[in-house]
């Protein structure tokens, strides 16, 4: 990495940095009030007070009760328990034994299914289109009236894709009316109003270090009247849905960013919608041949998601590296794989394209230096890498003709084998 410059970062889909805010209600956690919210003495009741406010933060952020919000070491906890608890606590009461998610879900959702799948339940993937939303026509075909958990993403984790959520609860409850309704909204909750768009979901997933949070620590909304079996064990904690001593210190982080959040997503969403298209519009100029990967589906406005034919996304990442530009391939629960995307591959792309896609994720630290940064970065590394790759094919013909022509030639008179 190049010294003196400063790193661009341009992966908050994967993690933010941690709002200053967070970090200045979380300290005092840290440092002074050190007590376990479930005791009964005074510095244990500094941390139930500063936890019960914490939760009516997080209520009114999310639209919904105090009583609703179970707080969870992170979104793939929150998934977990959703997913599981809702198919777990039907089967106990006989209500069926269907679970329906969407082809490209966050693999916290997909590997959740995958066991409620060996544990005995109907599991049913549906698909979903090239613009990289849900195939409502396909969801309609898997609902019947033993489905009981259906799952999608409010804002898929890799494209930033947002999901007709009200059309798909109205194809749950007339076609699965015993069905709990889930959405892991992970990746919406800096950029869409999920206390309005949610509102139809029986349980919804968020995650803190998505929002200027820290990490670990998450958010299951649960419903008034939604039935859910725990899924981890002990002390009874959250309503005896999440056992487990509280993260106090950094629950308090997450209500502080999602405080902030809420007071300046209409601005935030606006200034970094504008780098966004500034980004990826300049992209496609240096890179005519540069595709976005969805460009016909609302998306939010952090997300810049490409294809480079002929690049393979693993070498551009690591040119940019080296260049102080910070970027994925996809979801950050898959780095270090070389497998492609699965939801490029559910979505149509064939595998050589998706191998080539980047995600460049801007948040609340993006700035107009960032993208400037990126806007030289990216078109240099990408031809770089081509040209290379243009000399090794070059390289390659050569020694074939070399070889073609050593088989062909005829030997010089007097000379045996060598």
């Amino acid at each position: 990495m190049p010294s003196g410059r400063p790193v661009v970062y341009l992966d908050h889909a994967a993690t933010t940095p941690l709002r200053p805010e967070a970090l200045e209600a979380m300290l005092p956690f840290l440092a002074e009030h050190h007590g376990n919210a479930s005791g009964m003495h005074s510095i244990a009741r500094t941390a139930k007070t500063a936890l019960e406010e914490a939760r009516e933060i997080t209520a009114a952020a999310l639209g919904c009760q105090p009583a609703e919000i179970v707080f969870t070491g992170g979104g793939t906890e929150a998934d977990n328990l959703a997913v599981k608890g809702a198919a777990l606590a039907a089967r106990l009461g006989g209500n069926g034994d269907g679970v329906v998610v969407t082809a490209f879900e966050h693999h916290a959702v997909l590997h959740s299914g995958t066991r409620l799948e060996r544990d005995g339940f109907r599991l049913r993937e549906v698909s979903v289109t090239p613009d990289g939303v849900i195939d409502l026509a396909a969801l309609a075909e898997a609902l019947d009236e033993r489905t009981v958990v259906v799952s999608t993403m409010l804002v898929n984790n890799e494209v930033g894709t947002v999901a007709p959520l009200a059309e798909i609860a109205a194809l749950v409850r007339e076609r699965s009316p015993r069905a709990v309704l889930h959405t892991d909204s992970v990746q919406a909750m800096a950029w869409a109003d999920v206390a309005r768009d949610a509102a139809v979901a029986d349980l919804v997933a968020i995650s803190a270090h998505k929002v200027g949070g820290p990490k670990g620590v998450g958010v299951l909304v649960v419903r008034r009247g939604t039935q859910l079996q725990a899924v981890i064990d002990g002390g009874g904690q959250e309503r005896n849905l999440r056992s487990g001593t509280v993260n106090v210190a950094g629950i308090v982080g997450m209500a502080a960013a999602l405080r902030v959040v809420v007071e300046r997503r209409a601005d935030d969403v606006a200034r970094i919608g504008g780098l966004r298209d500034r980004l990826r519009d300049g992209l496609i100029s240096a890179i005519p041949d540069a595709r976005p990967t969805a460009a016909g589906a609302p998306m939010v406005a952090g997300t810049c998601h490409l294809t480079f034919p002929k690049v393979e996304a693993e070498s551009l990442l690591l040119l940019l590296d080296r260049d102080g530009v910070c970027a994925s391939a996809g979801s950050s629960c898959q780095s270090g794989s070389m497998d492609p995307s699965h939801v490029l591959l559910a979505m149509g792309f064939p595998k050589e394209a998706a191998l080539s896609a980047i995600r460049l994720s801007l948040g609340w630290s993006t700035t107009d230096a960032d993208v400037d940064r990126a806007l030289e970065a990216i078109p240099a590394a990408v031809a770089q890498l081509r040209d290379g790759s243009r000399a090794r094919s070059a390289s390659r013909t050569r020694e074939r003709s070399r070889a073609r022509a050593g088989r062909g030639a005829p030997r010089s008179p007097g000379r045996g084998p060598s």
